[in-house]
């Protein structure tokens, strides 16, 4: 039987503010169902009458925490008078303080390993703060283990210093921002999750891998999460969920994939301060490395021209669906000399209603072609302007396509969001990858007067719900191919926003799902075009849509050169 995974919420400074946070908490567990525990990181209690008025209730009994809930100590000297010791205890019905340091373990065999407060820059230590004596405490019983490979969960105040090294950048001023001490701890400990707050900014670094590539065995990657405060007037994310099974039950080939878009490890950066070591008996060791091969793409070069009419270049499909050149610039760099052969791409076995070069392909659809991709008019449309991004060779999921397609792709999904912002619509992308043989994703525009992106994300986990089905929302910079390997059945929805749902295909699953969503009541309101077969034009009507939407389109296609 699989190992059960444990449903966790991460929160960062709450500032006396639990009703709000709570109220939040509750919302969440009554769309994804309940949580196992809750985590705060930064400061717990707010210095305001509000704030402490509001802790009585929790801490007399008139109103409990919907969930166990565990939190670090002060980080401020005006917070500590909450604390009654430096120990853990409870504080209230559901709401626990860890302590000044040390290892929560839960009966699962989750391990959280946790340092309250702010690093001390004098003798003796104020309450608030912790030393290296602290740090080595707390790291050498776990390390000294020849069976150690990290902690599933580190939980710190301050933010670890250089933790953006060889990965996306925070918006806080880097200059000022971390601790070297929780840095060095970070490196030592190698977390699975690492949270921290205390900047007011949310902060999802890429994943970073903790082995040196060729040199030492592959080990677990590591997340780092920043989180806002609650309620934060700029609406920054406060509250993160994340489903995680414990390292000690994992199988070890699971536990150390590793996804597309990992990184180095940013504390072993040789261009840190050489001075950023922690002035303990362990400091961080300065390894040259070279930088990861990071999961990004080149925008600049100019791809092959597309669209079908009008002026300029255009290409059509050619009988091997990658497109011939009617006519082209000598200018063209891709001219100057040996031109370079681009890679046939996959075709399919048998005949395919989708892949470019079958004679079965509607072509009429077409609304643009690019190299690796094309743009088509869905068969039975949603809305008059909704479209389908498929790969021109034959390739059944995201989850394996080559890298040169899934940047045409993201292309293809930037302009479109362009063309319907313009039209004042926001748009949804989904995916089925079951019961089908070839990657159709969906594009369909929702007028932004309709609803709201919150309100299409509701609709979505409500309308799962209702079919005994759990959607999970995917971390921002996790890849979908790190949760869904090859030949894996899941259904995908892509928001305007960025977040991405996820549900893990099981037996069975309605085929119009998707369609069924925006076609409710709450969204599009057109329950009666959920079933494409419902809605299917005559070809001339097919053709002048087309034709209407080329043209409609041609300002936004990059694949059109003048």
């Amino acid at each position: 039987m699989a190992e059960q995974p444990i449903r966790v919420l991460a929160c960062g400074d709450v500032e006396g503010r639990l009703t709000a946070l709570f109220n939040r908490v509750q919302t969440i567990q009554k769309k994804a169902g309940q949580f196992d525990l809750l985590l705060c990181v930064g400061e717990f209690f707010g210095t305001t009458p509000e704030a402490e008025a509001e802790w009585q209730q929790y801490k007399t009994g008139a109103k409990k925490a919907p969930i166990h809930t565990y939190i670090l100590g002060a980080a401020s000297q005006e917070t500590v008078k909450s604390f009654p010791s430096a120990d853990g205890c409870e504080l209230a019905d559901n709401i626990t303080y860890l302590g000044r340091r040390g290892v929560f373990t839960g009966v699962s065999g989750l391990q959280i390993a946790y340092v309250s407060g702010r690093e001390a820059l004098q003798e003796p230590a104020p309450a608030h703060c912790y030393t290296s004596k602290d740090l080595s405490a707390l790291v050498a019983p776990l390390t000294s283990s020849s069976k150690f490979r990290g902690v599933d969960i580190l939980l710190t105040s301050q933010w670890p210093r250089g933790v953006w090294h060889y990965g996306n950048n925070p918006e806080v001023n880097t200059k000022f921002c971390g601790s070297s001490s929780v840095a060095t701890l970070a490196d030592k400990l190698r977390p699975r999750y690492h949270f921290a707050a205390l900047e007011g900014a949310h902060y999802e670094r890429l994943p970073y891998r903790n082995h040196v590539i060729l040199q030492e065995n592959a080990q677990h990657v590591s997340r780092f999460i920043a989180l806002a405060t609650v309620n934060n007037p700029a609406k920054k994310k406060y509250l993160y969920a994340f489903n995680i099974i414990p390292m000690k039950t994992m199988d070890p080939s699971e536990l150390v994939k590793q996804p597309q878009d990992v990184t180095e490890n940013p504390y072993r950066c040789p261009t840190k301060d050489k001075t950023d070591k922690l002035k303990t008996g362990f400091s961080t060791t300065e390894e040259e490395e070279e930088p990861g091969q990071q999961f990004f793409f080149d925008l600049s070069k100019k791809q092959g021209g597309g669209g079908f009419r009008g002026r300029g270049r255009k290409r059509q499909p050619d009988g091997d669906g990658r497109g011939r050149d009617q006519q082209h610039d000598g200018g063209d760099e891709r001219y100057q000399g040996q031109p370079k052969q681009p890679r046939r791409p996959p075709q399919a076995s048998g005949p395919c209603w989708f892949c470019l070069a079958s004679p079965q392909v509607e072509k009429h659809l077409v609304i643009s072609i690019g190299t690796q991709c094309y743009l088509a008019l869905a068969k039975g449309s949603l809305t008059p302007h909704h479209m389908l991004i498929l790969p021109i060779g034959h390739y059944q999921s995201v989850v394996e396509l080559s890298s040169e397609v899934v940047l045409e792709m993201e292309k293809y999904k930037s302009a479109l969001k362009s063309f319907y912002k313009s039209r004042g619509e926001r748009c949804v992308l989904f995916e089925r990858n079951y019961k089908s043989q070839h990657l159709q994703l969906q594009v369909v525009p929702v007028p932004l007067d309709r609803c709201t992106t919150e309100d299409i994300k509701e609709a979505f986990m409500v309308q799962a719900q209702e079919q005994q089905m759990e959607l999970m929302e995917i971390p921002q910079h996790t890849d979908l191919k790190q949760i869904a390997p090859p030949g894996t059945p899941y259904f995908y929805v892509e928001l305007d926003s960025g977040e991405k749902l996820y549900y893990r295909i099981q037996k069975h699953f309605p085929l119009q799902f998707g369609r069924e969503v925006l076609a409710s009541e709450a969204l599009l309101n057109i329950p009666t075009r959920a079933d494409w077969r419902e809605c299917k034009q005559s070809r001339e009507e097919e053709e002048e849509s087309c034709k209407q939407l080329r043209d409609d389109f041609q300002p936004f296609d990059f694949a059109w050169e003048d």
